[in-house]
């Protein structure tokens, strides 16, 4: 890799406890007019009404959309696009998960500039700037609040599709660790593997040549020594606090750690990219009705096993990281290590060990390598190069639980 950096985020980035209580003043120095986009469970929980008590004060008349469902389908973004049409907002805020973030982005840019979600499918579909978006994360996983990308469900075609562009980078992020206390361990897990799928796959993507029209042409440029800073902060982070996390949700220091690492998981990927685990939970999601978390971290140590040879130094540094191995240990073996700790560490969190525990038809195997075959903008991202029958050969051992069986591959 050539000493080549790129990094794109929001104007502000807020981290740290209480810091939720600068979003009314953040929104007044933009508009007195905010949508809020969340879901159910945060519409009636009271740090909202406290948000919104704290826009008020600030001058700031909100109107709130609270029915944001996981995997954002396009009909829940008409909806809440007709419902913000006659409110005429001035900025959007996202508060929640991933899903409620990305709600507030794709909303604001229809707002914007009109057509339909599907007009702005792929990467730089979007012709300008948007509404301001503050996000505000209430999960340490997805990343959104930092990321140029959408994720939405598009039910008619069974398959989740992403929207990439600079221009869905939020105005700003507030990143308050307080507001996931309350996560149950599940959602703990899901969204903390998630967050680590997101660095190792930054970490190790694909270099690319240092073209100054690089960053220009892609949104995703791979790795660089930027988003490897980043990617550092982020597997160092979370490893040392998702398991604490998982075990004692009312630990604030592993909160604060696993939120941290997060976001720094996003500003990486947000410009290095992910890769195979990513291409291939598209049609895992879609097929599986599973969170996305869930289904990249299921998928990512065989995505390791496949990719090591091409990362072994990449993996040595891994694994140095999160201490594995020791100072006599040679690079190869730890590229080996860090592949086994990542599946260790997943499995002690409830993540499912194969897709089939995941719930993926076997019959669906064909189809899955296919359709994640078909996200080229991730396939070309990889680290390793893969064909048609690279894909099937990590569904299959993903399938399985043969993971040994990509060494060979």
């Amino acid at each position: 890799m050539t000493f080549f950096g790129v990094m794109r985020l929001p104007r502000s980035v807020l981290f740290g406890a209480g810091q939720r209580k600068a979003i009314g003043a953040i929104a007044a120095q933009i508009g007195n007019r905010a949508l809020i986009c969340t879901d159910a469970r945060f519409g009636s929980d009271s740090e909202l009404r406290n948000i919104v008590a704290n826009l008020t004060q600030c001058g700031v008349t909100t109107e709130v959309f609270d029915q944001t469902p996981p995997e954002v389908p396009l009909e829940s973004i008409d909806g809440c696009v007709k419902q913000a049409a006659a409110f005429s907002p001035r900025l959007v805020i996202g508060i929640g998960g991933g899903s409620c973030m990305d709600m507030a982005k794709v909303v604001a840019l229809l707002l914007t500039h009109g057509g339909g979600v599907r007009d702005y499918y792929g990467e730089f579909k979007v012709p300008g700037p948007t509404l301001p978006v503050i996000a505000v994360p209430t999960t340490s996983g997805t990343g959104s609040e930092v990321t140029p990308v959408a994720v939405i469900g598009d039910t008619e075609r069974n398959l989740k599709v992403g929207i990439a562009s600079p221009y869905l980078i939020a105005h700003a992020a507030v990143c308050d660790p307080e507001l996931t206390l309350g996560c149950p361990p599940s959602l703990t897990a899901t969204c903390g593997a998630d967050a680590l799928t997101h660095a190792i796959e930054a970490f190790t993507a694909g270099p690319r040549q240092a073209d100054p029209l690089l960053p220009l042409q892609n949104v995703f440029v791979g790795k660089n020594a930027l988003s490897d800073h980043f990617a550092s902060l982020a597997i160092s982070s979370i490893w040392t606090s998702l398991r604490c996390a998982y075990n004692n949700g009312s630990d604030v220091e592993a909160r604060e750690r696993m939120m941290l690492g997060a976001l720094a998981a996003g500003c990486a990927f947000g410009v290095a990219g992910t890769a195979l685990a990513h291409a291939l939970q598209y049609p895992i999601g879609a097929a599986t009705h599973t969170p996305h978390g869930v289904g990249v971290a299921t998928l990512l140590p065989y995505v390791m096993e496949f990719n090591r040879p091409s990362c072994v130094k990449a993996f040595a540094d891994i694994a140095r990281l999160i201490q594995v191995g020791d100072a006599k240990s040679s690079e190869e073996e730890l590229s080996y290590r860090a592949v086994d700790a990542v599946a260790s560490l997943f499995e002690s969190v409830g993540i499912p060990r194969t897709l089939r525990d995941l719930g993926l038809p076997a019959d669906q195997q064909m189809w899955t390598a296919e359709r994640g075959f078909a996200v080229t903008r991730l396939v070309k991202n990889n680290p390793r190069e893969a064909d048609l029958s690279a894909m099937q050969a990590i569904t299959k051992a993903a399938f399985s639980g043969n993971r040994t069986s990509l060494r060979h591959a």
